[in-house]
C-alpha cells in the first residue's frame, strides 16, 4: 500500500494516553532544535522506521512515482545529518538564522503503525523566517505528524510539510522544514 493510500485511510479515535499539551510541547521542541541547528537533538526524536516527506506539486502526489523535494527514511535522515554536520554543505554555509511559528495544532486521530501500535496523527500550521546572506524566505504550510511513545517518550515516526507553494519553483530549501 503507498503512503497516499495510507494517508486516505480513515483515522482511529484519538488514543487515550496522548495529552494535548504534552504533544504541543514535543513540536515546539523539535522545531526549537530545527531552528538552532541542533541536529543531534533533532535527530534523537527520530523512531528506527521514520519517514520524513516534503511533497513538491501537490499534497498527495506519490512520492514514489514523483519527484519530492525531500522523502527520506531513517537511514536518508541520518546520512542528510551527517552532511550538515561537516560544515561543508554550501547551501548552508554560513547557516541561516531560523525561527518557526507552529500553530493550529490539531490532534486528529490515531493511526495504526506496522509494529502493531498505534501512532498519534497531528496536524498543524507552520511559519518559517528564514535570514540568509543577503535574502530572507519566509516559508509557510501544514505539517502531518505521527507520534509514538518510545520506552516512554515520545517520538516522530512520520513527518510530512507541504509548503503552501510546492507548485511553483522553490529558492534553494538547504534547512530542516
Amino acid at each position: 500500500m503507498s503512503i497516499v493510500e495510507v494517508e486516505q485511510r480513515a483515522l482511529l479515535p484519538v488514543p487515550d494516553e496522548w495529552d494535548y499539551g504534552a504533544v504541543a510541547q514535543f513540536l515546539y521542541r523539535e522545531a526549537r532544535h530545527a531552528d538552532e541547528n541542533d541536529y543531534d537533538a533533532w535527530e534523537a526524536l527520530w523512531t528506527d522506521d521514520a519517514l520524513y516527506w516534503v511533497p513538491a506539486n501537490g499534497a498527495d502526489v506519490d512520492p514514489e512515482t514523483n519527484v519530492a523535494v525531500i522523502y527520506d527514511n531513517r537511514n536518508r535522515i541520518a546520512t542528510r545529518m551527517k552532511q550538515v554536520r561537516t560544515g561543508k554543505r554550501y547551501a548552508q554555509a554560513p547557516p541561516s538564522d531560523l525561527r518557526r511559528i507552529i500553530g493550529n495544532i490539531e490532534l486528529l486521530g490515531g493511526r495504526a503503525n506496522s509494529a502493531g501500535g498505534v501512532d498519534l496523527e497531528v496536524g498543524a500550521n507552520f511559519l518559517a523566517y528564514e535570514s540568509r546572506l543577503r535574502v530572507n524566505e519566509l516559508w509557510g504550510g501544514r505539517v502531518t505528524y505521527r507520534l509514538r511513545r518510545v520506552d516512554g517518550e515520545i517520538r516522530l515516526a512520520y513527518k510530512k510539510v507541504v509548503l503552501v507553494d510546492n507548485d511553483k519553483p522553490i529558492p534553494t530549501l538547504a534547512f530542516l522544514v
